[in-house]
């Protein structure tokens, strides 16, 4: 495994297990379970996810030491004020069954999301958080954000693949100090990218998959990817990323697939923003 080193010099594995779309509590379990036993140690969940249980009982039945694990949770819209972001991070926490998170990040820029990181940051300073950070802040408000808080994100969690490769973002990211992370690092399946053919082409070259070039072109592009899968094989084929490397060729060649767009979400539709301000997850 390759680590990186956050801003507060936490380090972080540079492959993790993501659980976002398996809300089903046996089907989750499950699948951490095989994760563990994979060897990941880097497990992403979010409290919108509906999952966090599952995920806790995962990890309470590994055996694995505490202080092995790094695990992620996040803080959903409807939780985005001072005080219930400090009734959601106590939440998140029984729901895991942990006595702290090694990272927990705002989900959406959404809500009193600043309001909400005071909270955070107090909640890091206590040691309940060993860091904390944001998913889906774009460019200009991650920097009004770095620009305005006091402890500076240590992760920034973005749409990131050979599709949407987002150079710029990463760019300014790196500015400030804050290490990308990628979710839907497979496109959620989109351009045939489990077989399409740049990706193929190079992975032959090095005896591996479509798949694990993906993974292997963001790592070294410096982010953090939590690939998801239900299916123990490509668990296991997925963390399987560390004994090869992309010559700087095959990475212009997949760089070179970049739409410069997402084809996934839009997060600057009013709609997108209207329907994510109605999803509630509790009372």
């Amino acid at each position: 495994m390759i680590y990186f080193e956050l801003n507060n010099g936490t380090k972080i594995p540079a492959l993790g297990f993501g659980v976002f779309q398996v809300p089903d509590p046996a089907v989750c379990e499950q699948a951490v379970t095989d994760a563990l036993n994979a060897g990941y140690r880097l497990i992403d969940t979010a409290a919108a996810y509906m999952n966090e249980q599952a995920v806790g009982k995962a990890i309470a039945k590994s055996g694995i030491p505490r202080d092995r694990l790094f695990i992620t949770t996040k803080l959903w819209v409807q939780d985005a004020s001072y005080e219930k972001a400090k009734d959601a991070i106590d939440r998140s926490l029984k729901n895991l069954g942990l006595d702290y998170l090694d990272l927990y990040l705002i989900h959406q820029p959404m809500g009193d999301y600043y309001g909400a990181y005071r909270a955070m940051e107090e909640a890091y300073r206590a040691g309940k958080l060993k860091a904390i950070g944001v998913s889906n802040f774009y460019p200009h408000i991650l920097a009004d954000f770095c620009e305005t808080v006091d402890i500076i994100p240590a992760v920034d969690q973005v749409e990131l693949h050979p599709f949407f490769a987002q150079d710029k973002a990463l760019e300014n990211m790196k500015a400030y100090g804050v290490q990308p992370e990628a979710w839907g690092p497979f496109a959620e399946g989109n351009h045939n990218i489990f077989r399409h053919p740049v990706l193929t082409k190079v992975g032959q070259k090095y005896g591996k998959s479509a798949a694990q070039v993906a993974l292997r072109w963001n790592i070294q592009r410096g982010v953090v990817v939590i690939p998801k899968s239900t299916h123990k094989d490509r668990i296991e084929q997925n963390i399987d990323v560390f004994d090869f490397e992309l010559t700087p060729e095959d990475m212009a060649e997949i760089s070179a697939l970049d739409l410069g767009k997402s084809e996934i979400v839009d997060h600057t539709d009013p709609a997108f923003v209207k329907m994510i301000h109605t999803l509630k997850i509790h009372d």
